[in-house]
């Protein structure tokens, strides 16, 4: 699902550019390759106690600023992902890929592994045999001196997760900082609610498809790479939902739920109301203090918003949202 044509002018007319697989790789190392100096990481007063010196990161002074303003922590991490000395980069990004994971799973999971087991009855289906529920049947097979039938049995059989997520990430304009944070957060903490049947899409006027539905990825992969692309282009909703749609087609769940974390301004690609009509069920996580895009949307189709103080708050507002 790639296209090549100019980004930006999408509007369900095939125009729309995505990048998934290899392409989405290349462009993520591109995006990586734009880095921050140290000196625009001062302008942060937190930002030399944590790193005092070039290739140094005290991890007790982020320790210290962790407990003391979680979001400003997470925020000056992210930042740190992207510094220009190579160094701190390095360290940061092996320290984001712990902090940020351990965030995400705050909230606890929704459903580990690949399912749930579900009892049903033997005869044409795989399982295991539930020895305690079968007791009953096994007993009576022998006491009546007669084989025992597979229908007689309980298996014990695996159920893939009735509910498939699509996150999807505004990475346009000033990503950076809390809200860069916060979207390495959202995606770890989708992947992992619901390890199987989720995708994560960045979009900007182009969309970049992080993790297709039902792909393994590792989290501390997902969030380096959130990590990497930084802020980008115009902001086309639209485009957004109309990949998410596509994501999710690719799923057999019974629930199909989108969550866009972003604050919904569109400026490119024409009107995504009937993109978000389009889709089954649309969450809005959108920072709690420029909403007003956010509720205008959500209202115009029945979706729900809810807001996003910061990084730290990402796992109540995704759960707040999946539960409607």
């Amino acid at each position: 699902m790639t296209d090549h044509r100019p980004p930006g002018s999408g509007d369900g007319d095939g125009s729309d550019v995505v990048r998934e697989g290899d392409e989405a790789r290349e462009a993520v190392a591109g995006a990586g390759r734009r880095t921050t100096s140290r000196r625009e990481l001062a302008a942060n007063p937190r930002f030399e106690d944590v790193s005092p010196e070039v290739g140094v990161l005290d991890p007790d002074a982020f320790d210290d600023l962790l407990d003391e303003d979680p979001d400003a922590a997470l925020s000056l991490l992210a930042e740190m992902a992207g510094a220009t000395d190579s160094g701190l980069r390095e360290l940061a990004r092996r320290l984001a890929g712990r902090i940020l994971v351990d965030v995400a799973r705050v909230g606890s999971a929704r459903r580990r592994g690949v399912g749930r087991i579900i009892p049903t009855r033997g005869g044409g289906t795989d399982g295991d045999i539930d020895l305690d529920a079968s007791l009953d049947a096994i007993v009576a097979g022998r006491v009546a001196g007669h084989a025992i039938h597979a229908e007689d049995l309980i298996l014990r059989t695996w159920q893939r997760p009735e509910t498939a997520l699509c996150l999807l990430i505004d990475r346009s304009g000033s990503m950076q900082g809390e809200r860069l944070a916060a979207a390495a957060v959202a995606a770890a903490a989708v992947s992992y609610r619901n390890p199987v049947d989720c995708s994560v899409v960045a979009f900007s006027d182009e969309a970049i498809v992080l993790r297709s539905q039902g792909e393994h990825r590792a989290d501390d992969e997902l969030v380096g790479d959130i990590l990497r692309l930084r802020g980008h282009g115009t902001t086309d909703v639209g485009l957004a939902l109309r990949v998410a749609r596509e994501q999710l087609s690719r799923s057999r769940a019974g629930r199909k739920v989108v969550l866009l974390l972003s604050d919904c301004r569109s400026t490119a690609g024409g009107d995504p109301i009937p993109a978000a009509a389009a889709l089954e069920e649309v969450a809005i996580v959108a920072p709690a203090d420029d909403m007003a895009d956010a509720d205008a949307l959500a209202e115009s189709v029945g979706a729900r918003c809810v807001p996003l103080a910061g990084p730290a708050d990402v796992p109540a507002a995704l759960a707040a949202a999946l539960l409607g």
